[in-house]
Parts: structure tokens; C-alpha cells; sequence
């Protein structure tokens, strides 16, 4: 189950960071449906293993980027949103990954 956590993260960091492009607006309406179901995902992973704190952030976050009531933030600071997230999931990501080598 932790690979495919892995997965959901890295997809989701690249589709926020792909964001910062000028893409058509259809794929901001994809990656916030995808954004939706993915933090959806680990939300009720982490609530299954017990992490409430992990759960209401994922939770949060599939609130933040639902697509069905959508919430106007303006370009600029929805590219500050989607790097600060971006960031977020790489991050422990990467930290994790360099203290498994040095075992």
C-alpha cells in the first residue's frame, strides 16, 4: 500500500507543478478532479492506519481542490497553493528515500 501512496503523490506534485504552465482550462478542471480523488485516497489511508492529523490535511486538501464548488483564488496565489503542496508531497518523499539508503 506505501507504494502506491508514493505514486498518488508524485502524480499529484507533477500535475500541480505542470499548473504553473499556461495550460487550456480543461486541464485545471482534470487536475482538480484528479486532485479530489487522490487526496481522497490519502486521506482514508492515513485514517486507516490511525493519523488523524494526516487525514483532516488530505481531507482539506480534496476540499481545496474539488471541482464541483469551485474556489476563485486568482492565478497567482492558486501557483503559490500548488508549489507550497507540490513541495509538501516531494519533500518527506525524498527525505524518506535518502534515510532508506543510508541504511
Amino acid at each position: 500500500m506505501k507504494s502506491s501512496r508514493t505514486i498518488i503523490k508524485i502524480v499529484l506534485a507533477i500535475l500541480l507543478l505542470l499548473c504553473l504552465l499556461d495550460m487550456p482550462y480543461g486541464f485545471y478542471q482534470f487536475v482538480r478532479f484528479v486532485a479530489l480523488i487522490g487526496f481522497g485516497i490519502l486521506a482514508y489511508n492515513v485514517s486507516e492506519k490511525g493519523n488523524k492529523t494526516e487525514m483532516f490535511i488530505y481531507g482539506g486538501l480534496a476540499v481545496l481542490f474539488q471541482p464541483f464548488f469551485k474556489i476563485a483564488l486568482g492565478r497567482e496565489i492558486w501557483n503559490i497553493v500548488d508549489v507550497i503542496i507540490a513541495l509538501g508531497l516531494i519533500i518527506p518523499l525524498a527525505t524518506n528515500l535518502k534515510k532508506d539508503n543510508i541504511r
